[in-house]
């Protein structure tokens, strides 16, 4: 991994893991201490990281990671939860491809992360982002994987909730795929919201 991935990686999660209701500046010369880089590479990440929509940048200053309201997180809830359940309902009633082995895969691999939050949700993102994707629609998916950008620290926040929480999404992810599987369309939305209600719970709470 080169030095300017490295970096960015660095901080993507130290961004996810502030607190979601405080504002927090970051300070270019001060993070680039604390993540052993020159300054260049945060200035790099600072700009990848503002097309992200996680946090805007203040030129020759750093950056500032603004907080997370709720009247924010229930949109984007809102608008994953339209999008992953026509996702499910046109794979099934439109009789397209269910990626089964690739969503299987994607499981075993979140079993192995529950204590590293940013690279579970970072495979959350890639679960959901294949249903959508096999559905077909170019830019809805586009449009979904830049809502998901925006999520990062909704996400760590609700995984991190509980001490549960990590695997109840496994459970959770396993209960879509079972009903992909058995090609059931109602339970495949049902299964859809029940998900999506549970982490917005939990990102609130």
């Amino acid at each position: 991994m080169d030095v300017r991935t490295e970096t960015y990686q660095w901080v993507k999660s130290y961004i996810a893991s502030l607190p979601r209701d405080q504002g927090t500046f970051l300070n270019e010369a001060e993070i680039a201490k604390e993540a052993g880089a020159s300054r260049t590479p945060v200035r790099e990440a600072f700009m990848r990281l503002q097309s992200e929509g996680l946090l805007e940048r203040i030129p020759h200053r750093g950056a500032y990671v603004p907080p997370l309201p709720d009247s924010e997180i229930r949109a984007v809830m809102q608008a994953r939860s339209m999008i992953e359940t026509w996702a499910v309902d046109t794979l099934l009633t439109g009789a397209k491809p269910v990626p089964l082995d690739e969503l299987d895969e994607l499981l075993e691999r979140q079993v192995g992360l529950w204590s590293a939050p940013v690279q579970f949700i970072e495979l959350d993102r890639e679960f959901h982002s294949r249903i959508v994707a096999a559905a077909g629609n170019a830019v809805i998916d586009q449009f979904y994987g830049e809502l998901r950008d925006r999520q990062l620290r909704m996400g760590v926040y609700a995984v991190s909730s509980t001490e549960d929480r990590a695997a109840r999404v496994v459970e959770e992810h396993r209960q879509i795929v079972d009903q992909l599987r058995t090609g059931d369309a109602t339970g495949a939305r049902a299964a859809t919201d029940d998900h999506l209600q549970n982490t917005l719970e939990a990102m609130l709470g």
